[in-house]
């Protein structure tokens, strides 16, 4: 009589608008028509089919193919990715089962109203957009229904930033069927990575998926691992600071006299000055690890700064020693003294050479902190480069890890 109906119904009737299988946006419900030929009874029937299929004492097996086709949009700033993925799920269902020898129909298409299928919802999701509004399942002779779902989500995921421009980060796509419980229904997902683009700066290198263990709610999870080209943020972060540096370093070959050179030093701290304060808002930002070019560049405006201080410092204290050397009249004195006493020819004057070697106090200064600056600023690189390859961070637990849903939440 189920079968018999069923066919009845495809015949008369055709398609119909369902309700969606995942929560999301721009689906309608609209009535289904039933036909009037059918009795009480049947509509009882037609009410079990509804019901999840009996499987016994063991829960109902769905199998779900997970096909991602595009990610796209992936916002740093925002915590988000936007993916495009297609599910093929597939069950038994042994009441929607005909004989053929009557029926001869190999197999239907059914609206999903009319027959129990799983209700999933995307944990993690902001929206959800689908490409089908009226999807239908597909019913074999002996019960077998296939339900291929086209949809469009963005969904929150926690990167893994400390290594950014150069960061691998895994997104997390949790489906969960919250209208029945892990004794009546069970998953067995897997993920196939079908993206034939690769002109992104975040690309897509493997495909995981995995039913999480001892929840009460039947769920599957899917994994995105995403990992940055870097190209771009190279070029536009790490190029610009490593040149900033060098012309400072450079900048410390100019003669402490030369006035010019604070000039050249002021330039370019104020220069990247600009360049951090935009860097710092490209930047993301968490409350566990912030990515390692944040303190980076921090590093580098402490570095521009104290070369700036440095030469203004010394630059001042050269030239008041100039000045007090120009104004003391001890050694005017001490050279009319000699002549009167001594009045014979005038000593021959040394050698410019000789004289331009020596160097005042500030300029001896200004020389050794030269040096240790550079020195300071080579073991800088290596120490960040060596921070850069072996550093972690253990991000602080989500505040629903500790009680997951289906959980008694821990008090």
């Amino acid at each position: 009589m189920l079968a018999l109906w069923l066919l009845l119904h495809l015949a008369s009737l055709g398609l119909g608008i369902t309700q969606p299988l995942v929560q999301g946006r721009n689906f309608q419900r609209l009535a289904p028509v039933w036909p009037p030929l059918f009795n009480l009874n049947l509509s009882q029937e037609v009410e079990e089919t509804i019901q999840i299929p009996n499987n016994g004492s063991a829960p109902l097996l769905v199998a779900v193919q997970v096909f991602v086709s595009n990610v796209f949009n992936v916002d740093i700033l925002r915590y988000t990715v936007s993916s495009v993925l297609l599910l093929q799920m597939s069950w038994l269902d042994p009441r929607l089962a005909w004989n053929t020898s009557v029926h001869p129909r190999r197999a239907i298409t059914l609206p999903l109203d009319s027959l129990w299928t799983p209700r999933l919802t995307i944990l993690e999701a902001l929206w959800v957009d689908w490409r089908d509004l009226s999807p239908q399942a597909r019913v074999d002779q002996d019960g077998h229904v296939k339900l291929n779902l086209a949809l469009t989500t963005e969904t929150n995921c926690n990167f893994d930033l400390l290594h950014f421009p150069r960061d691998q980060s895994h997104c997390s796509l949790s489906f969960y069927a919250f209208s029945n419980t892990v004794m009546e229904l069970e998953f067995q997902a897997h993920a196939m990575n079908e993206i034939v683009s690769v002109k992104r700066e975040y690309v897509v290198h493997n495909l995981s998926t995995e039913v999480p263990p001892q929840q009460l709610v039947p769920c599957f999870q899917l994994t995105l691992s995403l990992k940055n080209t870097a190209l771009k943020s190279i070029i536009a972060l790490l190029v610009p600071a490593e040149a900033l540096l060098l012309a400072d370093v450079c900048g410390g070959l100019l003669p402490i006299q030369a006035t010019e050179r604070i000039a050249y030093k002021v330039t370019l701290l104020l220069g990247y000055l600009v360049f951090h304060s935009s860097l710092v808002q490209a930047l993301p930002s968490s409350s566990s690890c912030n990515p390692l070019l944040i303190y980076f560049f921090t590093i580098l405006l402490l570095l521009l700064f104290l070369s700036t201080m440095e030469t203004v410092l010394m630059a001042g204290l050269l030239a008041r020693a100039t000045l007090g050397a120009n104004r003391s009249p001890s050694t005017a004195l001490r050279g009319e003294q000699r002549d009167r006493k001594n009045p014979g020819p005038i000593p021959e004057e040394a050698p410019r050479g000789i004289q331009g070697s020596k160097r005042s106090w500030p300029e001896t200064v200004d020389h050794i902190f030269f040096l240790v600056y550079v020195a300071g600023v080579a073991c800088s690189q290596f120490i960040f480069a060596g921070v850069w390859m072996w550093a972690a961070c253990k991000s602080d637990p989500a505040p629903g890890e500790a009680a997951p849903h289906g959980r008694q939440p821990s008090l």
